[in-house]
C-alpha cells in the first residue's frame, strides 16, 4: 500500500473538478497557474475528477514527479465544497481519511467493499 506518512508534508487540494486527462506536466501547470505554489516543493497537491470516483496526487520526490492514482468502484470521495478558496489545505491524517471514503467534516466513511473479479 502506497501511502503518505510523513506528518510533516503539507497537503493542498484544488478544491474545483479537473480533466482527468491531464498528466503530470499538465498537473504541474495547474498547480503553478491556477494554485500559485511551487510545484517542485516537496508537498503533495490532491486532484479529482467531476464524478468524484478519482483521486490524483502529483509530488516532487528528489529528482522527479511522481503521480498517484486511486479510482472508488462503486463510491464517490466525499469532496470538500464549502470554501470558496481554490485550494484548501489538509493534514496528512485528514487526506488519509479522505482516502479512506471519510467525509473529512463529518469523519463518516464509506461501507467496505469485497470483489471477486475485475470482469
Amino acid at each position: 500500500m502506497m501511502r503518505p506518512s510523513n506528518q510533516n508534508l503539507e497537503v493542498y487540494l484544488h478544491r474545483n473538478p479537473i480533466d482527468f486527462r491531464k498528466g503530470i506536466n499538465g498537473l504541474a501547470v495547474l498547480v503553478e497557474q491556477a494554485l500559485e505554489l511551487n510545484p517542485f516543493s516537496e508537498q503533495l497537491f490532491v486532484f479529482c475528477n467531476r464524478r468524484r470516483d478519482r483521486i490524483k496526487i502529483l509530488y516532487w520526490e528528489t529528482n522527479g514527479f511522481c503521480l498517484w492514482q486511486k479510482r472508488l468502484e462503486q463510491d464517490r470521495f466525499h469532496w470538500p465544497r464549502t470554501r470558496q478558496e481554490p485550494v484548501v489545505t489538509l493534514s496528512i491524517q485528514q487526506l488519509n481519511w479522505l482516502l479512506d471514503g471519510y467525509d473529512i467534516t463529518q469523519l463518516k466513511p464509506h461501507a467496505k467493499r469485497t470483489f471477486s473479479t475485475v470482469l
